[in-house]
């Protein structure tokens, strides 16, 4: 299926969310639900192994016809830039957007920051955690009022609790690194 380094990488992401990420307990989430257990993605992104694995595998899965990767702000800066990292890396570089929970309220009052891109530019939303898809679709919304072509959104975990589902119906693709099954399979 996978180039053998591929499958390396993924094995090797997957510890290290299992080992720094993965918290259990009792836990409000930003969707306002209460979960048993907790995934701070953060605790891997913002380590070099983990922000090189993490660009590596998701510049992997993204559309030939993407301009620019980003999200809200701050679960998915972590993961631009990474993956922004690798594709320079690769000579096929890739910009960078922010999407702010709300204008700045000064300056420019700008809800996404960016370099300049053509409209109609294919762009991907990142996301480090996925539970209802809300916060995606908020970022979405922003980068088409910006007049960009939202290409899909990828995510490094999938706690299976509806945001593809929520996707689909929205006809965006999906994919995830990981789902919250496969997290949990060595508890």
């Amino acid at each position: 299926m996978y180039p053998k380094f591929i499958e390396q990488e993924e094995h090797r992401l997957l510890h290290l969310i299992r080992e720094r990420a993965y918290r259990t307990g009792d836990f409000t989430l930003s969707s306002g639900q209460t979960s048993k257990y907790y995934i701070d993605v953060k605790q891997v992104s913002l380590d070099p192994e983990g922000a090189w694995l993490i660009g590596t595998l998701l510049f992997n899965l993204l559309p030939k016809d993407t301009l620019a990767i980003g999200g809200l702000t701050m679960g998915a800066d972590p993961l631009a830039t990474a993956v922004s990292m690798v594709s320079y890396l690769k000579e096929k570089p890739l910009s960078v957007f922010l999407v702010r929970k709300e204008p700045k309220g000064y300056g420019k009052n700008a809800k996404v920051e960016s370099s300049p891109l053509p409209e109609g530019s294919g762009v991907i939303i990142l996301e480090d955690v996925v539970t209802t898809g809300g916060s995606a679709l908020k970022a979405v919304e922003a980068v088409r009022n910006m007049g960009w072509k939202v290409l899909g959104i990828l995510a490094v975990v999938d706690r299976e609790q509806g945001g593809e589902e929520l996707y689909h119906a929205a006809n965006i693709p999906f994919r995830a690194l990981f789902s919250i099954s496969q997290i949990q399979e060595e508890e």
